[in-house]
């Protein structure tokens, strides 16, 4: 997957792990916030990594679901 990314790139050289671009998006209310949080924590489960976001080891869905802060500390609040 990783070396498949980067052949799409002329300045990868063999793997790439990170998108190229940057396309940053405005949190303007808590709705926004929330549906982009949505969005990153169903990545590992969309690439068919795990079948549940909390079960990704390095993801915050472990914070907000079952408020496991063993991996990741995060502020809730």
């Amino acid at each position: 997957m990783f070396e498949r990314a980067g052949l799409k790139n002329s300045n990868v050289k063999q793997k790439q792990f990170w998108q190229q671009h940057n396309q940053p998006i405005e949190i303007w209310s808590l709705k926004v916030f929330e549906q982009k949080l949505n969005y990153i924590h169903q990545n590992p489960v969309e690439a068919g990594f795990v079948t549940d976001p909390v079960d990704w080891k390095y993801s915050s869905a472990r914070n907000y679901g079952s408020n496991d802060q063993t991996v990741l500390e995060i502020d809730l609040n």
